[in-house]
């Protein structure tokens, strides 16, 4: 069967254009469901042959075959001969496996999500563990900057809404991450003098609210070069883990007002203000950087425990 008798099937929202909210009425009470799965009609589709190849040298074809349901922003084989030359062969090669499993799992988002659901997300979690940002504009949607080409290919156990361009997930840690930024250099020097690095490297999820170097700055003098002495160890580590959460907390839901219990012991209260994010009395300045373990808020100030 091909894509464009199933979008007949579905019944709604052919065209990018159609994913603005005024336009898509999502699956409608006519929609008529395939006895396909999501990989079968994939691979009947002809359009997505390196997705499935794809699929199956990351082990993924059994799971999307399952009860599910999934929604999947599925690349097209355009997309993925988009990839920078040798990244798609790296990708296929046995060893890289989990990276694989990581990409794929990106483009998947638990549940049957239509078209008429997507235009109301600023973002959605994935089975990745990482959220894709979700954007409408009069162009259409796009998912992680990559846009929605057809919408609505209802399958057995989901629903398939196509994407021109590969879109992909952090690959690096909470602390590879902060690092990389180059902005957080006293951050990295303090999780490393109070032994956190590899706390914040292991599974996690965490929420790391993360004072830039201007942040640190901001403090009295000399305070910093007194917290990083050995014999403050302990005072600089509670210093720090106050500034995490358990769990993936992202901005749209802090900004809604809470009480989050950090690490060290004490809540913390996130509150929006202003169009921002606001925790305890220190302004999220960007927000919602997705890494592998979890999510990291920038703030202009350092959070100080009672």
């Amino acid at each position: 069967m091909q894509t464009t008798h199933l979008l007949l099937l579905a019944g709604v929202c052919a065209s990018p254009l159609a994913w603005r909210a005024d336009k898509c009425s999502g699956a409608s009470a006519n929609t008529v469901l395939s006895e396909k799965t999501i990989v079968e009609t994939a691979v009947a589709a002809g359009s997505f042959k390196t997705l499935a190849a794809a699929l199956q040298a990351a082990s993924l074809v059994e799971t999307l075959s399952g009860p599910g349901p999934f929604t999947v922003f599925a690349p097209t084989d355009a997309a993925f001969a988009a990839l920078p030359k040798g990244t798609l062969d790296s990708l296929l090669d046995p060893k890289n496996k989990a990276t694989l499993q990581a990409l794929l799992t990106y483009h998947v988002v638990p549940g049957r999500v239509s078209a008429a659901d997507v235009v109301k997300l600023s973002g959605a979690m994935t089975v990745n563990g990482q959220r894709v940002n979700v954007r409408v504009s009069d162009s259409g949607v796009s998912i992680d900057g990559a846009m929605v080409v057809k919408t609505d290919i209802h399958c057995s156990n989901g629903v398939i809404h196509v994407l021109d361009a590969v879109i992909q997930p952090s690959t690096k840690n909470l602390v590879a991450t902060a690092v990389d930024a180059g902005s957080f250099k006293t951050l990295a020097a303090a999780l490393k003098a109070a032994e956190l690095v590899e706390a914040l490297s292991g599974k996690g999820p965490f929420t790391v609210f993360a004072p830039t170097d201007e942040a640190f700055s901001k403090l009295p003098a000399g305070t910093v070069e007194n917290l990083l002495k050995p014999e403050n160890k302990d005072k600089l580590a509670a210093i720090l883990s106050y500034h995490v959460t358990p769990g993936r907390v992202y901005s749209d839901a802090a900004a809604q007002g809470a009480n989050v219990k950090s690490l060290q012991g004490q809540e913390l209260k996130t509150r929006g203000q202003d169009g921002k994010v606001m925790v305890n009395g220190a302004r999220v300045v960007q927000a919602d950087i997705d890494a592998t373990n979890g999510v990291i808020h920038v703030i202009d100030s350092v959070l100080i425990p009672d």
